[in-house]
C-alpha cells in the first residue's frame, strides 16, 4: 500500500505505484542526523546511530517495489573537514553495520556495490567493504550502492583521467565515452533523488546522473524517514510526467 503525503498529512492510498511507474534508480541524501540529535538534547554520536538504523527497513522496502538500484550518500570527502572525534564515530558505526547487515543482504540476493575512492581508506572499515563487497557479488535482487569517500566533481574528474589514460583524442571525448567511465557505468539511469533534513540541495551527489532526475525534498531528518515516508516518495514520483527535454 502507498502512502501519500498531502499537506503534511501522511494518508494510505489504496494502491501503490504502478509497477512501470517504480524509479528503477533511487538516490538518497540522508541528512539531518545531527540535527535530529540536537533537538533530542542527545548526543550527536546517537543521531548517527539511529541514522545507520534507518538505512535497513529503507533497502528493504526499496526491493519490496522492485527498484533495480538504490544509491544511498554514506561518507562524502568533504565530511573530513568534520572533527576527528566524529568522523571516528562515522566510520565506527558503519563498520559495525556493515559486518551486522551483510548477511542479510547475501540472503536477501542484494549486491553491494560502493562509489567512490576506496583506495583512499585504510584500516577495519576498507576490510569490512571489501568483504561486504565479495560477500554479495552474486546477488542479483537489487543492487545497493554505498557512496563512501564520494564526491561528484571528484567522480567527474576520475572519468576525464581515464579517456587520457585510455588514450582517447580530444574529438572521442564526448557525453558517452565519460559516462562509461564514472563510477556506476552499468547501473540504470538515476529516476529519483531523495534528500531529507529540509534543504534544497544535492551536495555534491551524483551530480551527472541526476541530469534528468525527479528531485524529492522531505523535512523529516534522515532518523525519522521510514517506509511510509518512502512510500511518499515513489507515489509523487509515480504522478509527475517526465519529458527529458521534450
Amino acid at each position: 500500500m502507498a502512502v501519500l503525503d498531502i499537506g503534511g498529512v501522511v494518508e494510505p492510498a489504496p494502491d501503490g505505484p504502478a509497477s512501470d511507474l517504480v524509479p528503477r534508480h533511487v538516490a538518497i541524501i540522508m541528512d539531518g542526523n545531527r540535527r535530529w540529535a540536537r533537538e533530542r538534547n542527545l548526543p550527536e554520536a546517537q543521531g548517527h546511530a539511529a541514522g545507520v538504523d534507518a538505512i535497513r527497513p529503507i533497502v528493504e522496502r526499496a526491493q519490496h517495489h522492485g527498484v533495480a538500484a538504490l544509491s544511498i550518500f554514506a561518507f562524502s570527502r568533504e565530511n573530513w573537514q568534520r572533527a576527528s572525534h566524529e568522523v571516528e564515530t562515522l566510520f565506527s558505526l558503519l563498520d559495525a553495520a556493515i559486518v551486522d547487515y551483510t548477511p542479510d543482504l547475501v540472503r536477501q540476493g542484494v549486491r553491494v556495490r560502493v562509489l567512490g575512492r576506496l583506495e583512499e581508506l585504510r584500516g577495519p572499515t576498507r576490510r569490512s567493504i571489501d568483504e561486504a563487497l565479495r560477500a554479495t557479488e552474486k546477488g542479483t535482487a537489487m543492487t545497493l550502492n554505498v557512496a563512501f569517500n564520494y564526491s561528484a566533481r571528484t567522480e567527474i574528474a576520475d572519468a576525464a583521467r581515464r579517456c587520457v589514460e585510455d588514450g582517447l583524442q580530444a574529438d572521442e571525448i564526448d557525453e558517452a565515452a565519460i559516462a562509461a567511465r564514472l563510477y556506476t557505468p552499468d547501473f540504470p539511469e538515476l529516476d529519483l533523488l531523495i534528500r531529507t533534513g529540509g534543504d534544497q540541495r544535492v551536495s555534491n551527489f551524483l551530480l551527472w546522473q541526476a541530469a534528468y532526475a525527479e528531485l524529492y525534498f522531505c523535512d523529516r531528518y534522515w532518523p525519522d524517514f521510514d517506509i511510509a515516508t518512502f512510500d511518499s516518495a515513489l507515489a509523487e514520483y509515480a504522478r509527475r510526467s517526465r519529458r527529458f527535454g521534450r
